[in-house]
């Protein structure tokens, strides 16, 4: 076992477990487990916490992009400007309503450079999905600037980024609409697959909450043909009262990022720079060094498990190959994919634990 684990869910159920078991055991003893106040109250919560009108639950992040951008009208044909070094979902959810991924390289931060998109941008653009990458929100008031130039659409990938800001804004809040999800590795967390969609325009929440059940209206009437992508109640029960912890969560991340900035060797390991106008909430902590599988493997030894998030840009994945692009298109991202490293940082982590990686790395990188 890991002397320093990069995620440890098993501490967190430890912690939560007495105050947890009873929520689980109401709902399993009410015999009602799907579309109940439950989940309502959970979009309530979820609603605030981005500052939006609407929150619609759903069974995941990816769910949430793919009606996000049909919602917006992609269809067969359209493009959608998104960088390439996302998680695949990203991409996938676009090229599963028909339309065209269009890639944008990355600013050393590892989000999407605005200054390349406008270039990117052709007559079948439909819209632009930043990725919001290890909880730094992209540059959205470049971004917002260039959409309202060219009558796009913004859909916001925000997956890694419940309560992260930029110029106080909330993640989320800045698109049509902003997709997030609730994987057992993010931030606020459920114990199984789980996503939601927050918007403040109220056609396009209602016609997800429909689309989500089978895109019915009532027990009998079918409005359209839609999906089942439903939050069932145990897990928005979860949710409901693990979202009243998530500013501790969040804060501890960021008390753990701060030791790190200030124990790590700048000299030898890059770490972007936190910007005045950013609220990060460290989904992950990402250095770039060389040699970094050596490193890896070195740190593995001494008991420090990390991640690579993600070592094959989306580009160059075989389910890209149609898509027409080659290794030297995205500099930035290919260089980055070669250089990234998570280390460790969730909230169970201490001060002597993150001294140790640190210490460790800078004797090693």
């Amino acid at each position: 076992m890991y002397k320093i684990p990069y995620v440890n869910l098993v501490a967190q159920w430890q912690e939560e477990k007495e105050e947890l078991l009873p929520i689980i055991e109401k709902i399993l003893a009410s015999g009602q487990y799907i579309s109940t106040s439950v989940v309502e109250d959970f979009e309530i919560n979820a609603a605030k916490i981005c500052n939006t009108k609407h929150c619609v639950a759903l069974n995941s992040g990816t769910d949430a992009l793919v009606f996000g951008l049909a919602a917006l009208g992609v269809r067969r044909g359209d493009e959608v400007i998104t960088p390439p070094n996302s998680f695949v979902a990203s991409t996938s959810a676009i090229t599963h309503l028909g339309a065209k991924p269009v890639f944008v390289d990355v600013l050393p931060d590892q989000n999407i450079d605005p200054s390349k998109i406008e270039a990117a941008i052709t007559k079948n653009t439909k819209a632009i999905m930043p990725v919001h990458l290890t909880g730094r929100m992209s540059r959205m008031d470049e971004i917002r600037d260039i959409a309202a130039k060219h009558n796009l659409q913004i859909i916001e990938d925000s997956a890694q980024a419940i309560g992260s800001k930029y110029l106080n804004i909330p993640s989320g809040k800045w698109g049509k609409v902003g997709c997030f999800s609730t994987h057992p590795l993010k931030n606020l967390n459920a114990c199984g697959d789980g996503g939601f969609l927050v918007t403040d325009d109220d056609e396009i929440a209602n016609k997800i909450r429909i689309l989500r059940t089978h895109g019915m209206i009532d027990r009998n009437t079918v409005k359209h043909f839609g999906y089942v992508s439903r939050m069932d109640s145990i897990q928005a029960a979860i949710l409901n009262y693990r979202i009243n912890k998530l500013n501790l969560v969040s804060e501890k991340r960021r008390k753990n990022a701060e030791l790190y900035y200030n124990l790590l060797d700048r000299n030898k390991i890059f770490i972007p720079d936190q910007r005045n106008e950013e609220y990060n909430t460290f989904h992950t902590f990402v250095i770039q060094v060389e040699n970094r599988d050596l490193l890896k493997e070195k740190l593995a030894a001494v008991g420090i498990e990390t991640g690579i998030h993600y070592p094959i840009p989306i580009h160059l994945q075989p389910a890209s190959i149609n898509l027409g692009y080659k290794l030297g298109d995205f500099k930035i991202t290919e260089n980055q994919a070669t250089r990234i490293l998570t280390l460790p940082v969730n909230q169970y982590l201490n001060k002597e634990d993150i001294e140790y990686v640190s210490q460790t790395i800078n004797s090693l990188a």
